[in-house]
């Protein structure tokens, strides 16, 4: 890790097949060339993508920190306890500890040993020595009564265990600056990295800030409804990226964590842009 500079990470998604995987290594070797602190792996709640998840984990352990993350919905805490031994054994740096989302198509009670990823946070420190990150929310968390919530849970999650947070995906940097003042003030000292999503497909960043809640600036909403074509959105969508990245470091963020949804081009382009690469 080079202690001159903010952190950079990269988040992977587990691929479906084999091309998947082979695509997702391929920009992997592209990124890793850009001198990433650590990579993260992504798991689908409900343990869906479980195996492909821990062969991307493997693989990408052996030849860069990585953090796996780790969903309890419908878990049972042995069956944390195997997968903690298997994130052990491939040599993870740490994980995130999630609670997990509830798929549209599951019925019954899917909570199972597990209310909350606060919860998961205890077992894991009660049975591991792995480093602990959690999720913040910059804007409320879909089931959260508010953001003061969000930051009592914060601030638990911290007592319990966990040593860093990394945030959602947000367009609004106000709301990250508020995060951090808060959860400073209500004595969340561990750091709170930023996850920034790269506006390279306006259309698909644009239906998933939709679906997790992330507000989009009035300004830059205009700004890509009057492009002319796909390859304008991309340049107003990136150009937003960068600038977002530059004064989230400025304003003191401890790093970059950027969702590259297994592409090279435009994590590549956002990590050039701010002058990290």
């Amino acid at each position: 890790m080079d202690a001159s500079r903010p952190s950079v990470s990269f988040e992977f998604f587990p691929p479906k097949d084999q091309a998947g995987f082979d695509n997702l290594m391929s920009n992997f070797a592209k990124l890793e060339e850009l001198n990433p602190d650590f990579a993260s792996v992504t798991y689908g709640a409900m343990g869906s993508n479980q195996e492909s998840s821990l062969a991307v984990v493997e693989n990408l352990s052996k030849r860069l920190p990585t953090i796996a993350h780790l969903t309890c919905i419908g878990s049972t805490k042995s069956k944390i306890a195997e997968l903690l031994g298997r994130y052990e054994s491939a040599g993870v740096a740490a994980v995130l500890a999630l609670r997990g989302d509830v798929p549209a198509s599951f019925e019954g009670n899917p909570l199972g040993e597990f209310q909350n990823a606060n919860e998961l946070v205890s077992v894991i420190r009660e049975s591991s020595s792995l480093a602990i990150g959690v999720s913040a929310f910059p804007e409320k968390h879909p089931e959260s009564p508010s953001i003061s919530h969000d930051i009592e849970i914060l601030k638990l999650k911290q007592v319990n265990g966990a040593s860093f947070a990394m945030t959602q995906m947000f367009f609004d940097i106000e709301a990250y600056t508020s995060l951090v003042a808060n959860a400073r003030a209500a004595g969340v000292t561990m750091p709170i990295v930023p996850g920034v999503m790269p506006i390279a497909n306006a259309k698909q960043v644009l239906r998933m800030a939709e679906m997790s809640g992330a507000a989009i600036p009035t300004e830059l909403m205009n700004d890509l409804n009057s492009a002319q074509d796909d390859a304008e959105a991309k340049a107003i969508g990136m150009a937003f990226s960068v600038e977002l990245s530059k004064e989230l470091l400025n304003r003191g963020a401890p790093g970059l964590h950027i969702f590259t949804l297994n592409q090279f081009t435009s994590a590549n382009e956002l990590i050039t842009g701010i002058g990290l690469a």
